[in-house]
């Protein structure tokens, strides 16, 4: 494990950074126990000649609890279900899955 690894589990195991989840694949089977960091940030979008401040939904997820993420696949956070939205990416070093998701 290098340091970049080992930093990313501790912020993981942080209980004031990250979250439980059940992740499902799909959204359907039972799910699986992972930990995600949710974060929610207002994002600007430009629609014509106008300028809107739009709520947004973000779910990060190690790539060691779920090697493949994709659309559609779904994560419930205390008792909300969250659906990723489009395709995930992951970070420099491939150790982590950001996602965009909607609440269902």
């Amino acid at each position: 494990m290098n340091a970049f690894a080992a930093g990313i589990n501790a912020i993981f195991a942080d209980p004031n950074v990250a979250a439980d989840a059940i992740y499902r694949a799909g959204g359907n089977g039972a799910g699986t126990l992972v930990r995600v960091i949710f974060r929610a940030p207002d994002r600007m979008a430009d629609w014509g000649e106008g300028r809107y401040v739009t709520d947004t939904v973000f779910i990060d997820v190690r790539v060691s609890e779920v090697p493949v993420l994709e659309a559609g696949d779904t994560f419930e956070i205390d008792g909300q279900v969250f659906e990723v939205r489009s395709d995930p990416v992951r970070d420099r070093e491939r150790l982590c899955w950001a996602a965009e998701a909607r609440q269902l």
